[in-house]
């Protein structure tokens, strides 16, 4: 049974609902509206924490998603549970192939930055200074064009970049 078809409790219902209603109601192909149903269904189960059957489903729906704004966000998506399960190398190839096809996704551009930041910090720890600095140069440029994309966004960044000279702006909004 499709996720959809299983949710509980009363905002999962509305949401399955009105999810269904407009994909009705849009005038999109049938392999668009499977793509969409195999999203939804992903992200419910990312909600509940079902790691592996969200990624099935982004899976599947990337098999069918033409859309390349649509595929980013699938794989902006597919990042997030390998990042929240440590698995940053993999999550940084699909945040990367997210900003391929939407460069102007400001949530990717973040996350590949935090990645960049938190490998600086394992670095510094290290004592590997100069691979740490490398490593917050690259997180550096990668929040700058987060927060020219969303310059209200992303306030820790931005004072980061300003108390480590990485800034090349004085005011960000």
């Amino acid at each position: 049974m499709p996720r959809s078809q299983r949710n509980d409790n009363f905002i999962d219902k509305t949401f399955t609902v009105m999810a269904d209603i407009i994909l009705k109601a849009l005038p999109t192909n049938k392999k668009a509206k499977e793509a969409f149903a195999y999203y939804r269904d992903g992200m419910s189960a990312q909600a509940d924490g079902e790691y592996a059957e969200a990624l099935e489903n982004y899976q599947e729906a990337l098999t069918l998603e033409e859309d390349p704004n649509d595929r980013s966000y699938i794989l902006y998506n597919m990042g997030l549970i390998h990042a929240s399960n440590g698995e940053l190398e993999e999550a940084l190839e699909l945040y990367n192939e997210s900003i391929e096809l939407n460069p102007r996704m400001p949530q990717s551009l973040n996350n590949v930055a935090v990645i960049y930041h938190h490998q600086g910090d394992k670095a510094k720890a290290a004592g590997k200074t100069d691979e740490a600095e490398a490593l917050y140069d690259k997180a550096a440029e990668y929040w700058k064009q987060a927060v020219r994309i969303a310059p209200n966004n992303y306030m820790e960044a931005q004072n980061w970049l300003k108390t480590t000279g990485r800034s090349e702006m004085d005011v960000f909004f």
